[in-house]
């Protein structure tokens, strides 16, 4: 089993910076995806940023521009750093993996809760 410990949330304020890790229990060199979603009270998970097995990075429309996702696979570590930061950027980051081996199946980690104040 597969497990993913998200570290980094907490509270900042807006227009501040913060930045995400998402550190794998095994190697993520072969990842099929992996990236990080969200989820705020009252809405669905949404993407915020996810990098596929060939090197391309998706960004949610909302944080594009002011977000960055990147990955160290010697340390087995996704990171998502996070600029201009918002109120709506508020809600707790889950981070997702699918590896080749099994690219049906989703591991997330527990989940880090990051509080964007005004």
């Amino acid at each position: 089993q597969v497990q993913l410990v998200e570290s980094g949330g907490g509270l900042v304020q807006a227009g501040g910076s913060q930045r995400l890790s998402c550190a794998a229990s095994r190697s993520i060199f072969r990842i099929n995806a992996m990236g990080w979603y969200r989820q705020t009270p009252g809405k669905q998970r949404e993407l915020v940023a996810m990098i596929t097995s060939g090197g391309r990075t998706n960004y949610g429309d909302s944080v594009m521009g002011r977000f960055t996702l990147s990955r160290d696979v010697a340390k087995n570590t996704l990171y998502l750093e996070m600029n201009s930061l918002k109120p709506e950027d508020t809600g707790v980051y889950y981070c997702n993996a699918r590896f080749e081996e099994n690219p049906w199946y989703d591991y997330w980690g527990q989940g880090t809760q990051v509080t964007v104040s005004s």
